[in-house]
This record gives structure tokens, sequence and C-alpha cells, in this order.
């Protein structure tokens, strides 16, 4: 797992608290911020992946 795995994963983990927050307090922005940066977070972590393959790929 990579660096840029594993900064996607605390994106993702720091969007979903963000999100529970605004949930929690009724902040609709708040929550809306949180689920779009849980959102890019995984964006982010699936890409890692996909590079991390294409890599692997390539040096067969």
């Amino acid at each position: 797992m990579g660096k840029d795995r594993t900064a996607g994963d605390v994106r993702r983990v720091k969007g979903a608290i963000k999100e529970a927050i605004g949930k929690i307090t009724g902040d609709r922005e708040t929550q809306a911020e949180g689920a779009a940066e849980k959102r890019a977070g995984r964006l982010e972590a699936d890409a890692a992946d996909i590079v991390e393959a294409a890599i692997k790929t390539l040096k067969t």
C-alpha cells in the first residue's frame, strides 16, 4: 500500500468524521463538505490502486 493510497484513506476518514459532525449538529454545509471530502478520498485511493496495478503490469 503506497503513500497515495494511505493519503486517500485518511482523507476519506476525515470526510466521514466531518460529515458525521454535520449530521449531529444539523449543519448541512459541514455535512455536504464532509461527504464531498469522503468521495474525493475514495477517488484518490482508487486512483492510487490503478496506478499501482499499472506499474505492476508494466514490470511483467
